[in-house]
């Protein structure tokens, strides 16, 4: 596998090392020696599959409260996503920016999402699959959300969304926690 670190320290964008010949390819896609070379330590402890009929269709922006916050594994698996995820690590230098990733059946592309980051995606195409691997058991009572289009993020998703739950739409805005100043 061949990680790349992002600018949200933790998150890498993974693509598979493809060993091919007339059958196609071979690759792996989850190791845990590779992952732990790069400082992940993620047992999936819960796999995730989400069918998304409609081009357009945002989920998110998700995530769950310690101590059930999730790493995700996210790889599209058939149609394409614009994958997003938000920093909510609030001792982090990049803490309330986001990172916005394309990710498409065809080019077996995964995002790996550190645990305390809100993530979501918007559908590129009509009947577009995801997959993740989770961390972390779903607990309902430490599930969250921020707003997908809240002004303080400004993510910039590449197209409007047309089916959004009225769960997503009902999130709150995202509140930037600023130092206090030292005295």
């Amino acid at each position: 596998m061949i990680f790349t670190e992002t600018e949200l320290a933790g998150a890498f964008i993974i693509d598979v090392d493809r060993m091919a010949d007339e059958r196609g390819f071979f690759a792996r896609s989850w190791c845990e020696d590779e992952f732990a070379a790069h400082g992940i330590l993620m047992p999936p402890l819960q796999s995730n599959v989400s069918s998304n009929p409609q081009r357009g269709t945002l989920r998110g922006m998700h995530f769950q409260l310690p101590p059930h916050e999730e790493t995700k594994l996210v790889r599209c698996t058939r149609g394409a996503i614009y994958d997003v995820i938000v920093d909510l690590r609030e001792e982090s230098a990049t803490y309330g920016q986001w990172l916005g990733v394309e990710l498409t059946a065809d080019s077996f592309r995964m995002l790996f999402v550190p645990g305390r980051f809100a993530h979501g995606f918007l559908t590129l195409q009509d009947n577009t699959d995801v997959s993740y691997q989770v961390s972390a058991k779903y607990a309902p009572g430490h599930e969250r959300g921020l707003r997908w289009n809240d002004p303080a993020i400004n993510i910039q998703w590449p197209i409007a969304p047309t089916l959004i739950s009225g769960k997503d739409q009902c999130h709150p805005d995202f509140l930037l926690r600023v130092p206090e100043p030292v005295a």
